[in-house]
């Protein structure tokens, strides 16, 4: 069962731990809008190191708002970017990162 569903708003961990990482390190701490669930699929971050991937994660394709991501974006304010994201990787917005 999915943590968030389409249209939740979350916010990406603020977390820097060591390795192999699948959530880029300009998207964390920034909120976003949940814009499809794509499945759950075994953990790239633990199959990175051999392990079994197990549990599998939630997979979230995750809409944020270009000016909000970048602080000296200029473009339209309707831009914006998709990034997929594990769930172990979101909270609740607003929430502690």
């Amino acid at each position: 069962m999915s943590r968030f569903a389409i249209g939740d708003t979350v916010q990406v961990r603020r977390a820097y731990p060591p390795g192999h990482l699948r959530t880029p390190f300009f998207i964390r701490g920034k909120r976003g809008v949940v814009d499809a669930l794509p499945g759950a699929f075994a953990n790239p971050e633990e199959l990175a190191y051999g392990r079994s991937g197990t549990p599998s994660q939630q997979l979230y394709r995750v809409r944020f708002w270009q000016f909000e991501v970048w602080s000296d974006y200029v473009g339209p304010t309707a831009d914006s970017i998709f990034v997929d994201i594990y769930e172990h990787w979101l909270i609740p917005a607003g929430g502690p990162s």
